[in-house]
């Protein structure tokens, strides 16, 4: 049993991608929240429906049904509102992936409260930005020190926080959530009247990882989660009474992609994880054991997995796998399919939306395509003047609203009137991404607006460079970035973080640069290589350009202005 049918006009099931995308479409219910018209659907109608499967690294295992997670979710409200825990109030969860997260956020669900979910790599100085500009009420921690420690120290300049709850042990000046848990039995009826939520109340807030300046808050409502209708059932392919993995940390918007929302309403239920750190022959072990039939993570963890013998584990149940976060590099979709003989498909989305491009139902994916337009949203690629690109001009990826706002995207930048003016300028939604249409109407990623690297009159993708660099085996890991240059505007620099059994070297160096330039056109061959341990990445796992960007113009502004950048090799 699955719930799709009561959302979705018309057919659900499709197998071309234009009859999708044309007739597709989602019937709005006047007030839907989720954990009253899915999860307790689910509890009533098919009680024992697996909806949770949940172990650690610890041998700890529990698999939740709807029905369990209906009455838990039921008392953890009952135990929030005895908090002060009320409609509108925001409620920062760090839970990492432990179970407790899904029964605290359909508990907020219900009250009408603001979930706030965070990473538990957050610092003294993160906490106390987030805290004020969300005016957080409530802090839910498992007990990890390290994070309890500076969500501690973070409330000397959060005076909003008025409570804090830890999950596990017990902790001197916390709550603890299971020692009074057991006190609160009991329903927790839909609220009416004032206290009931409509579909324009706000019902999450993300802080985005951008890679520059202060994090925005991004606001969803009640209706999100049909969005991502789309996102599970034709672009993830769960599978109805099947088991989904989404490889995200429930601090971040991918998390809600794929451990939630779209996966129950299409039947599936939710694989959980909690490992402590990323495993890739533990994470094969745990999806042959549980048998996972459908997958989602980004390049960079297929990329770890197709470095395994995959013949060593026992995927038989996998049926489908998609990727997204960043770029997928053909080398890696053709070695994963060459071993498991399943083509991953690409979306693209973010945590302002659900899946914007995706390869969906009917279409042949093209390894490094993001794919084509999801249903529900008119996508385009305009240039700088605002006219549609042509095939292959890269050009900026937006939304047109001019025909109403796609269910999915935010509502706005919670606070923030300014920046949500700008982001959604002149009827459009400007994602900040550039890309390019093929000859065939897939989309190709190409960057952010300011990773285009500009030398010589060319626009260079960092993606086109990192893409052939990642072919060579000495390249585990690589960004692409320009560093400034009196000669070219800018030169092509690739910092590289090398494969095991490789060491840096100049012949290393010039090896690389004639990879490239057998394998793409001569001027997108990076200059200047630098090889390092790791790169700078964001909490989220993203490689952070700007960081090496502005660590290379420290450099360049050190070195005396008569050298010319273009004759160094390293800094």
């Amino acid at each position: 049993m699955n719930l799709c049918a009561d959302y979705i006009e018309g057919k659900t099931a499709y197998t071309n991608y234009e009859e999708l995308k044309k007739h597709f479409k989602i019937k709005l219910p006047s007030n839907f929240n989720f954990a009253y018209d899915i999860v307790d659907r689910y509890a009533t109608e098919t009680p024992e429906k697996r909806a949770l499967v949940w172990c650690n690294d610890e041998g700890e295992e529990h698999i939740f049904t709807f029905k369990e997670l209906s009455v838990l979710s039921q008392r953890t409200a009952l135990f929030l509102q005895s908090k002060g825990v009320k409609k509108g109030d925001t409620i920062m969860l760090i839970l990492r992936r432990r179970y407790e997260f899904w029964i605290f956020i359909l508990a907020l669900h219900r009250i009408g409260a603001i979930a706030v979910p965070a990473t538990n790599q957050l610092l003294e100085g993160d906490l106390v930005y987030r805290n004020k500009a969300a005016d957080i009420k409530m802090i839910v921690s498992f007990d990890d020190p390290d994070i309890q420690s500076e969500i501690e120290k973070s409330l000397r300049a959060s005076t909003s926080v008025k409570h804090l709850v830890t999950v596990g042990k017990e902790r001197e000046g916390w709550i603890s959530f299971y020692k009074e848990f057991e006190s609160f039995k009991g329903d927790f009826p839909r609220p009416t009247g004032a206290d009931a939520t409509t579909n324009d109340d706000t019902m999450l807030l993300y802080f985005t990882s951008g890679t520059s300046g202060y994090p925005k808050m991004v606001q969803h409502n009640f209706l999100y989660p049909l969005g991502h209708i789309v996102t599970a059932k034709y672009w993830q392919n769960v599978v109805d009474d099947g088991l989904h993995l989404t490889i995200a940390e429930t601090g971040w918007a991918k998390a809600v992609w794929g451990k939630i929302y779209g996966q129950w309403i299409a039947g599936s239920a939710v694989f959980a994880y909690d490992m402590i750190s990323f495993k890739p022959d533990l994470l094969l072990t745990k999806m042959a054991h549980y048998k996972v039939t459908t997958f989602c993570a980004p390049p960079t963890v297929y990329r770890y997995l197709i470095r395994q013998d995959l013949s060593k584990y026992d995927l038989t149940s996998l049926v489908h796998c998609a990727t997204a976060g960043e770029a997928l590099n053909a080398e890696v979709y053709n070695k994963f399919h060459a071993q498991t003989g399943i083509k991953m498909t690409e979306g693209y989305g973010q945590t302002e939306s659900t899946v914007i491009v995706g390869n969906f139902p009917g279409m042949e994916p093209k390894p490094g395509s993001m794919g084509k337009p999801a249903p529900g949203y008119d996508v385009d690629i305009i240039s700088e003047d605002g006219k549609k690109c042509a095939s292959g001009e890269t050009g900026e990826i937006v939304i047109h609203l001019d025909k109403g706002h796609p269910l999915g995207l935010f509502a706005g930048y919670y606070r923030d009137e300014t920046r949500t003016e700008e982001i959604f300028a002149n009827g459009l939604y400007h994602t900040k991404d550039t890309a390019y249409y093929d000859t065939d109407g897939y989309i190709w990623f190409v960057g952010r607006n300011d990773d285009i690297i500009k030398s010589s009159g060319y626009r260079i993708s960092p993606f086109e460079v990192e893409s052939v660099l990642q072919e060579h085996p000495s390249v585990l890991e690589c960004a692409v970035t320009g560093i400034e240059d009196k000669h070219r505007g800018q030169l092509v620099k690739a910092t590289i973080v090398l494969t095991s059994g490789h060491k840096p070297s100049v012949e290393l160096e010039h090896e690389l640069q004639e990879f490239v330039k057998e394998h793409t056109a001569s001027y997108k061959c990076p200059r200047l290589i630098e090889f390092v341990e790791e790169l700078p990445k964001t909490i989220s796992g993203k490689i952070r350009r700007v960081t090496i960007r502005e660590q290379d113009s420290t450099k360049v502004n050190s070195v005396e202005k008569a050298a010319s950048y273009s004759e160094r090799r390293y800094f």
